[in-house]
Order: C-alpha cells, then structure tokens, then sequence
C-alpha cells in the first residue's frame, strides 16, 4: 500500500527580494518547544554554527534579531521569532486536514492503478483528533482508506446519494442533544442508518495561558474586550455555539468576531495561542497542545452512519475489529477530553439518541410514524 504524505510550506521575501534561508522556520520551531538553540539543533540535525548562521542570515532580511540568548545558555524567541513561528503552526492547523484529505485520494488513485486490491472504505467526515487517529492507524495497518472531510451537512448528504459508505457527526449529551439532531433530522434514516460510535469528547472554551481575561462561560462572550474566533458556518461546532448560546438567551451577534473564521479545531487553538484573538470554541487536543487554557461546556458523542446494508454485507468487519481492539481504544482514550467506552458499538439511530425518534414521531402524522428497527452489529 502506498503511503503518500503531503505537507504545507512557505516562504517569505522582501520587497527586494531577499528570503529567509531554509529551514530556518525549523529551527525556530524548536526553539520555541526546547528552550535552548543546542537542543533545538540536535532536534532538526543542525550544527550549531551552522543554526547559528541561519539566525544571522534572518537578521539580516528582517532587520532585527530573532533569538534573545539567556543565563545558563537557554533561548527564547523574540517577538519577531514568536510571529513566524505562530504563522508555520497557524498554516500548519488550516491547511493539514485538507493536505490529509487529498493524500488519502492520491493513495486511492496509485493503489487502483497498480494493484486490483478491493475498493477503499469510503469516510466522509469533519476533521476532528479521533478521526486523525482512526485514518493514522488504518495506513500504518494497511487498511485502504478514501477519506475526505467534510462538513456533517455534506457527509450526511453524500451518505444519502451513495457517495460515501460511512458520515461523520456529532451531537452533545444532554438537553442540547434533541436541538441539534432537529437540524439534521430529514437526512436522517431511521429505519435504515446505523451508528458506529468512535468516541466522546469534549468541546469548550480556548483561551491564553492563565486565562488573563478571566473567561469562565457564554456570558462572557460578548464583552468588548474580548475577540472571538468562530468556526467557519456548517462545522458542527458553529452549530452547537448558536444553540447553546440561544438557550441562554444570548445573541450570536453581540460577540465581537475576527475578520477570519478557521476550518479546524486546531486552527482555532493556533489562533488564540498566536494572541490574534482571546477565545474560540474547539475540542481539547489543540488546547493541550498549545499551554492553553480550556473550560470544557459540552460532552457529545462522535460518531458514523452508515446505511444497514454497508454494515451487513461485511464490508465493514475489519473496521469494526479496529475499533473495539484494545489499541486503538488505548489510543483515543490518550487524547485530552476524549473517552472510548463506546467505541464501536453500533446501535440504531433510536437506540443511540432517543430525541431523534421523539423528533420523527412529533413530526409525523400517525400513519406514517417510524417503526423502530432492529438493533443491528
């Protein structure tokens, strides 16, 4: 199976024409998590007279130094260090998913033409950290997989024209739960899609180290020294902001936005970490990741469906051993906010989310009320 890894770059030149020499952003990068340029250096296989020329070449372009030295030869980034570090990790959290997606069709398209192996298990989903980790360990165990992600919206629309065999979503335990499932509800079959669960998780506020502006809940959102970064409209996560903050009785409007809204959790946690806003709504792992500061406001469950016969006809049988092996259990569970007693467990849509049935049975005349299915996997 081939393996095909794509990731993002940038450089940056001058009005006259002079660049940042390679690997500098490297070796900043490293600085920035080692504190030290001797560490930094054994950690992108740098001499450190060579490292050391790359920061002089830097000053030079920029006109101001990107490395203060510190007692006991430790290092720390200057402001100027700090913002081209921020702008790599920023590229990095906006464009990965999308380079992901588009490796996994490249894989896709090398393997039918080169081999007559089976049809890849097709996945449309958000990018989230438990479906990062899923298609990690499918490729390193050489399971063919075509995913993209996507919006719920357009995974559950796939699903229903036959373009995907699993869709990815996500609703919160809890009241909150029959709110967004009303939003999903006529793409939603009830007779016929199954849950595949992957995981619980927790979503909430991301906020600078030690919390400076003393952000605990919703209510705080929207006052005028405080700069919101939003989720882009569609994401799940843009959804379960609008409805939790109509359950309280705040307008969406009030809070003060950036000019930009970002595609991923990570994104959003790059976003604050790089200081260009105070707070956003996203999972845990980026927050962790970044030294943020995080208040969690909601658990929910993240899972697949897939039509019955998908499940029937074995198609997926690995996958489901995948799922509920002790490995990949012991690898979501590592991820910050994220539990995998669920983990794949398959029940019917009103097994899974009794508001769903409550849903379809107010909203149907009597003669036309959803049986419910037979409990399927």
């Amino acid at each position: 199976m081939f393996k095909v890894r794509i990731q993002p770059g940038w450089e940056l030149e001058t009005e006259g024409g002079a660049r940042l020499p390679p690997r500098l952003i490297a070796l900043l990068l490293a600085v920035q998590d080692a504190g030290s340029l001797a560490a930094a250096c054994r950690r992108v296989d740098l001499s450190y007279r060579y490292a050391w020329g790359l920061l002089k070449q830097a000053e030079t372009v920029l006109g101001r130094p990107l490395l203060r030295m510190t007692r006991g030869r430790g290092a720390l980034l200057t402001p100027i260090g700090e913002r081209l570090a921020w702008a790599d990790k920023r590229i990095a959290a906006r464009l990965s998913p999308t380079l992901d997606s588009l490796a996994t069709e490249l894989e896709t398209e090398l393997e039918r033409y080169v081999s007559a192996q089976a049809m890849p298990l097709r996945i449309h989903a958000s990018h989230g950290f438990g479906v990062e980790t899923l298609r990690r360990v499918m490729s390193d165990d050489g399971m063919p997989l075509d995913l993209k992600y996507r919006s719920p919206d357009d995974a559950l629309a796939a699903l229903r024209a036959c373009s995907c065999d699993l869709a990815g979503l996500h609703l919160p335990i809890g009241e909150l739960e029959g709110e967004l499932a009303a939003h999903y509800l006529d793409r939603l079959d009830l007779a016929d899609d199954r849950v595949l669960h992957l995981a619980m998780r927790r979503q909430g506020l991301v906020l600078a180290a030690g919390n400076p502006k003393q952000v605990h809940t919703l209510d705080d959102l929207s006052r005028d020294d405080l700069r919101f970064i939003h989720r882009q409209p569609g994401s799940g996560t843009r959804l379960l902001l609008e409805c939790m903050l109509a359950r309280q009785g705040l307008d969406f409007t009030s809070i003060h936005a950036c000019d930009v809204e970002e595609l991923t959790h990570a994104a959003v946690a790059a976003y604050v970490a790089s200081g260009l806003a105070d707070v956003g709504l996203a999972l845990e792992p980026p927050a962790r990741r970044y030294g943020l500061d995080f208040v969690p406001l909601a658990t929910e469950h993240y899972f697949f469906l897939c039509r019955a016969e998908t499940l029937d006809s074995g198609r997926l049988g690995e996958l489901l051993d995948l799922l509920r092996g002790d490995a990949f259990r012991h690898a979501l569970g590592q991820l910050p906010g994220y539990d995998p007693s669920y983990c794949g467990t398959v029940q019917t849509l009103p097994e899974a989310f009794p508001s769903i049935r409550a849903l379809a049975v107010g909203r149907a005349p009597p003669s036309e009320r959803p049986s419910v299915p037979r409990a399927a996997g």
